[in-house]
């Protein structure tokens, strides 16, 4: 076992687009080698709350983020040191395509191929073979040979139709010079459940030990293992030893939102702020539960506030403890928490739900409208992220709409990964604050 930290053998999987089924070889992998008594660790490339969960229910261990436009390079080399520690494989699961970034190369464009080329990881590249065969070939000798720091170790055939697909395929591969570490059948109903931002949230899966174990016998059964084991590389050793922190905490005791509405928080920010000495103090709205008075702030995360509008809108004693709180002490909203903030919110029926009115804000899902995108922001006054003229990092993903703006000062500036200026975001008034922004590092 590895019990130095870095360098610990580290494999990526990876695919030529979303919807291939890297989330299903994932959690396929790492329950089932966790079961065969290996200490696997788990990250993912970009910006996803949903995922880690689901690698920690499969390895029992935490889950990380890891993104090369959002965060620092010490956060970035301190967080894939940190979950390379007392493990004995790394596997690292990417997001969209593999060389899909903000930016064209390999460096610093929030691509997994950034990540594969930084920390020296082989890529296991999966493959949806449906509706193809030998044409799988080329589409792999393509990415094998697509930029010279990203080595791609083999491929796994994904949704084969029969044993002659599987061969057919292979040698489309064989003749690309890529190996074939397995092929996995049609699979219906193993796939874990989605909605509107990615993945149902792991603690929301009913019998989500079955399925996992489920998807580890799918591998065992058709994927080399000990093959894939045997290609993953030594993690490139880290480039600094600083201590992975993302942002100072707000507070010496912060009162946070945790409960099926609100739960989008980085566990490297949460971490961060332990690390710092912080205690944090959850609470649940939808049980009708107020912030600890004795907190110096209150966070509201982002989540589904829009599935339980009924439930918010009827939780008074959150609603009044909210207001109290706010009338002395600084309250922070990301996304969903910053809806909630608002006057009211509109569901997808077109209900309107009353929510703390602590900002102007009104929104709604009626007509939805995808917001996706890094944002680079710089705060407009002092307050839960830092000074005015602060400078951090993060995205937006959300598919409300703004009915009602307001007339509060804005949060923050705002500027695209691609340097856009899309002006002013968010709103503050007093000590409330509040964006669709979700921080991932704070320079």
């Amino acid at each position: 076992m590895n019990t130095a930290g870095l360098p610990v053998p580290g494999l990526v999987i990876a695919a030529p687009r979303s919807g291939s089924g890297k989330t299903t070889v994932t959690l396929g992998l790492l329950a089932a080698l966790t079961r065969r008594g290996l200490r696997v660790g788990a990250c993912k490339a970009g910006p996803d709350y949903i995922d880690p969960a689901f690698h920690a229910a499969a390895t029992g261990r935490p889950g990380v983020n890891l993104d090369s436009w959002a965060m620092t390079a010490p956060l970035l080399d301190g967080l894939a040191a940190e979950a390379g520690e007392g493990v004995d494989l790394l596997i690292c699961e990417g997001l969209m395509g593999l060389f899909d970034g903000v930016a064209p190369g390999a460096s610093g464009d929030g691509s997994t191929a950034s990540l594969a080329a930084r920390f020296g990881w082989p890529v296991v590249l999966v493959l949806d073979v449906s509706g193809q065969s030998q044409s799988a070939g080329a589409v792999a000798k393509g990415f094998a040979t697509f930029h010279p720091d990203v080595r791609v170790a083999g491929a796994v055939l994904n949704r084969v139709g029969s044993d002659r697909h599987t061969r057919l395929a292979g040698a489309g591969l064989a003749a690309a010079g890529v190996p074939v570490f397995g092929a996995l059948p049609r699979q219906a109903g193993l796939a874990v459940p989605e909605r509107h931002l990615g993945l149902v949230q792991a603690e929301e899966v009913d019998g989500l030990d079955a399925r996992l174990a489920a998807m580890a016998d799918l591998v065992e059964a058709h994927l080399d293992l000990d093959a894939i084991v045997a290609a993953a590389g030594a993690t490139a050793s880290p480039r600094t030893t600083a201590p992975a922190t993302a942002m100072t905490p707000p507070g010496q005791r912060i009162a946070i939102a945790r409960d099926r509405a609100f739960s989008f928080v980085y566990p490297h920010v949460l971490e961060g702020w332990r690390r710092a000495g912080a205690q944090l103090l959850p609470f649940s709205p939808l049980a009708d539960e107020v912030p600890d008075p004795d907190a110096d702030v209150c966070w509201l995360p982002g989540g589904y506030p829009e599935l339980h509008g009924t439930a918010l809108a009827a939780a008074s004693r959150w609603k009044a403890g909210m207001r109290a709180f706010a009338a002395s002490k600084p309250v922070h909203g990301e996304c969903g928490g910053y809806m909630a903030l608002g006057e009211g919110m509109i569901d997808a029926d077109g209900c309107r739900h009353e929510m703390l009115g602590l900002i102007g804000l009104v929104t709604s899902f009626a007509a939805r409208r995808l917001n996706l995108g890094y944002r680079h922001a710089v705060l407009a006054a002092d307050g839960v992220l830092g000074r005015a003229g602060t400078a951090a990092r993060g995205h937006e993903f959300h598919y409300a709409s703004v009915v009602t703006a307001g007339d509060d000062a804005p949060f923050a500036r705002a500027s695209g990964a691609d340097g856009t200026d899309l002006g002013a975001i968010g709103s503050r008034r007093g000590n409330v604050t509040g964006s669709f922004f979700h921080v991932v590092a704070v320079a």
